[in-house]
């Protein structure tokens, strides 16, 4: 990449030029970002991944640039229309706009009004009236008239709209226009006619006019979805008359017959090239705005989702509640196999409870279970209130498990390839029970999409979207580590290096040569090469492996570092783990090489303290309130528990046990603005909210976090 961009990147992220430079060259060699990040600390001076995918943005963004700067001076060039002063011109531009914006005047058009005013002879009449010396212009333009151009009025009108095109067309008039748009664009929604039943949802944008640099991005995408489906018009234009007035000082020179004819064709260029050519930018870059922000909050719950605390490995009992149908309940062991599936009718309108009551505590003791997944949908807290009048002779905790996305896996080929013999309501049981043992391994397998912790996920852009999620799941996956010989294809799919078909590779491998016994057996695996290996061993854990460090995080390259640590302390590899005082002794200066400083000692270091150690927290028991089950139960001024559903950039969902969310407003979070929600709360967070107000017809429940202890 050209110095100039490197400089630019640099200044634009605050970071020093050597840092811009070797994440770049280590990106082109394949390096992904959470390797980057983890491994190589002394080259890009300790950069995390937000800063990493920063830069990787911003280089692909001016690869684009110099792209289509390389085809528009060849087009230019192509029409010998290139002058030096031009390409230089083109070479300074910064931006995508400011390129296009030089081009126009030489891009190739379809026919317009001006080109056909051009065929006609009419060029050096506008020509004349744009030096505005003319003053019985109307004269002049009998000199114009042809079979073509039969009357001065066609004439005039004609030389407008070229003049029209050329004020289109100026660098300097787009760039005025443009700051305008900038600083005092409103964005008006208005309800499409007869479409106010039809629309009824949308009612807060029936009349609707705000400054599109405080629109939120929610806004933005609600009423360009209800602009999709036809019940809304939208707009974004500034003031016309401070548009006008900066064109007219900048084209009007007089106040002649010449000079009014120019004025004529600035507001017919405003209002018919102008104004829809940079609205339409702005509809594009409000658009991007919007996507961004939906996606970086998308992307913030899916990792706090991903990065939710795991019971580990138990025995579970999972039940996927239901009425009618009823319960499907499945008992997995410690790695989370199905060992048996079968269903309950505690509720209506059988109501065995009696039976399923002595089903159920013939289970625990039977599968030695030790904690029982419930998922949260249909039935959830008449389930949970059943579940917790059980007796058993062993203290089994209970969860309330967030099933969104359990159908989606259900039905889907991964589920089919697990579970071939059973149908989508088994597999959604099991799915539930596995969420509460290890989040991250059972939600890799869904579509990111499909999880709901999102707010107009089918409204941004698609493209941009899948990206972000996959990017947050490959991190998530390579923050925690994964077992090598636990591990499903879909969870080493997001391992760094590998992908599907290494994933693949590695797990027919294990199928036909028994577990790792160490990393360096990933080396036998099919199409595993040394750069696979580079990117992906550090992440991938083997318990119990001869060598301790094939169970860390610390990566091969490595290892005989910390050979020489244990041999410099007399010790072995294992006594340095073990024992605290050793490590302790330790002077890390003594391993300084070129390649390897102290941010990659200290990791080393805090590794062989713990080793493997998985960083999400500790998950805790929660309970509802027990006499509120449903909407109706709710009353304005009760304090209940609940749990954080959904973090937006309005506010957060919370559920308080009646299977419908209720909304607390970003103005009711705390005794304090606040920005953003999560610096409040996480996703999945227990906590304690108000009722504020109730309204059932609308299933709508707002709540209160100010002022609870």
């Amino acid at each position: 990449m050209e110095t100039r961009h490197i400089q630019r990147i640099a200044t634009d992220l605050e970071l020093k030029e050597p840092q811009v430079r070797n994440t770049i060259k280590l990106l082109s060699e394949g390096a992904t970002i959470p390797f980057i990040s983890r491994y190589r600390k002394e080259l890009t001076g300790s950069l995390d991944e937000v800063k990493i995918t920063e830069i990787r943005d911003i280089s692909n963004k001016l690869a684009e640039l110099d792209k289509r700067r390389g085809a528009i001076i060849k087009s230019i060039d192509d029409q010998d229309m290139l002058s030096p002063g031009l390409r230089q011109q083109l070479e300074e531009a910064q931006s995508m706009t400011e390129l296009e914006d030089l081009y126009l005047p030489y891009k190739p058009k379809r026919r317009t009004r001006a080109s056909v005013a051009r065929e006609r002879g009419l060029e050096p009449l506008a020509q004349i009236m744009m030096k505005q010396r003319e003053n019985d212009i109307e004269s002049t333009a009998i000199k114009f008239l042809s079979d073509e151009v039969p009357g001065v009025e066609d004439a005039l009108k004609g030389a407008r709209d070229i003049i029209a095109e050329w004020i289109n067309e100026d660098h300097e008039a787009r760039s005025r226009v443009r700051g305008l748009f900038e600083r005092e664009a409103v964005i008006t929604s208005r309800i499409a006619k007869n479409k106010e039943e039809e629309g009824a949802k949308y009612r807060d944008y029936f009349e609707f006019d705000e400054r599109l640099v405080r629109c939120p991005s929610h806004r933005i995408l609600a009423m360009r979805r209800g602009e999709d489906e036809g019940v809304l018009k939208i707009s974004i234009e500034p003031p016309a008359e401070r548009a006008l007035d900066i064109l007219e000082r900048m084209f009007v020179k007089g106040n002649n017959a010449s000079s009014k004819q120019v004025e004529e064709a600035v507001n017919d260029s405003y209002s018919r090239l102008l104004r829809p050519s940079i609205e339409n930018e702005f509809r594009t870059i409000s658009k991007e705005k919007a996507d961004t922000g939906a996606i970086s909050v998308f992307a913030e719950n899916l990792r706090q989702l991903l990065l939710a605390p795991p019971l580990g490995q138990k025995r579970i009992l999972a039940i996927d509640p239901g009425y009618r149908t009823g319960c499907k309940v499945v008992c997995l062991d410690e790695q989370g196999n199905l060992l048996h599936n079968e269903t309950i009718y505690p509720h209506p309108p059988q109501s065995e409870g009696r039976m399923a009551a002595k089903k159920i505590a013939s289970l625990v003791n039977q599968y030695k279970i030790e904690a029982i997944s419930i998922g949260n949908g249909t039935a959830s807290r008449e389930t949970e209130n059943f579940i917790r009048k059980v007796k058993f002779d062993r203290d089994v905790n209970v969860f309330m498990v967030n099933e969104s996305g359990a159908s989606v896996y259900s039905a889907s080929q991964i589920a089919r390839e697990e579970f071939p013999d059973y149908d989508v309501t088994v597999r959604g049981a099991v799915s539930i029970g596995r969420r509460l043992s290890d989040p991250l391994a059972e939600l890799v397998k869904i579509d990111p999409k499909s999880i709901g912790v999102g707010q107009y996920q089918h409204d941004v852009d698609q493209g941009r979207l899948k990206e972000s999620l996959d990017q947050v799941v490959e991190s998530c996956v390579n923050q925690v580590g994964v077992n090598l010989n636990t591990a499903s294809r879909h969870l080493l799919t997001y391992v760094s290096g590998l992908g599907p078909q290494l994933a693949k590779n590695i797990v027919e491998y294990r199928r036909e040569n028994g577990p790792f016994l160490s990393r360096d057996d990933l080396k036998n695996v099919a199409r595993l090469g040394n750069k696979a290996y580079e990117q992906c061993a550090g992440f991938l854990r083997i318990p119990g492996a001869v060598n301790p460090l094939d169970n860390s995080a610390v990566h091969p390259e490595s290892y005989n570092i910390v050979e020489r640590m244990a041999e410099d302390m007399g010790a072995a590899i294992e006594d340095l783990i073990k024992k605290e005082e050793l490590r302790e002794r330790l002077d890390l200066k003594n391993y300084i090489t070129d390649t390897t400083g102290l941010p990659t000692l200290t990791d080393i270091m805090a590794e062989l303290a713990k080793p493997g150690r998985d960083p999400r927290s500790k998950i805790e028991v929660f309970e509802f309130s027990p006499d509120v089950f449903s909407i109706g139960d709710l009353k304005p001024g009760m304090v209940l528990p609940g749990i954080v559903t959904n973090i937006t950039n309005f506010g957060v969902f919370v559920d308080v046990g009646v299977k419908q969310d209720g909304l607390v407003h970003i103005s009711q979070m705390a005794d304090r603005y606040v920005a953003n929600p999560s610096e409040i709360v996480n996703l999945h967070q227990a906590v304690k909210v108000k009722v504020l107000e109730v309204d059932e017809s609308r299933k709508r429940i707002q709540l209160s976090m100010k002022g609870i202890r």
